[in-house]
């Protein structure tokens, strides 16, 4: 079945509005109620990989703690990184010390060059 953008949009706009209002422990035991223990398991883990990355721990590194593809840990860099990021903000408002800058991705050593 087909993403419905406006149901999408409408039902997550009344959420994060109630989820505004609510206090931390009642917002815990919603999500616990919202999400199968994969998603939430799933979820966690997303949220987490955007703190290591904040953090400045290689994508590779990560990936393996956490189980997660490399795909995952490269969108959420390129969502930490947009300007005016939502993670960003999120991490702030949650505690995280997130850098101005962040650090750039290490490049793998370039294999040597063989004669022939």
């Amino acid at each position: 079945m087909a993403a419905d953008p406006e149901l999408v949009n409408a039902n997550l706009d009344e959420m994060a509005a109630a989820l505004s209002k609510a206090d931390p422990a009642l917002i815990k035991e919603f999500f616990f109620s919202l999400y199968t223990p994969a998603e939430a398991d799933e979820i966690a883990k997303r949220w987490a990989l955007v703190k290591e990355i904040a953090r400045g721990r290689p994508q590779r590194e990560i990936a393996k703690d956490l189980g997660l593809s490399l795909c995952k840990i490269t969108r959420g860099s390129r969502e930490l990184k947009k300007e005016g990021s939502s993670f960003r903000k999120m991490l702030l408002l949650a505690g995280v010390e997130v850098p101005e800058v962040l650090p750039k991705r290490r490049q793998r050593p370039a294999a040597p060059k063989t004669a022939g």
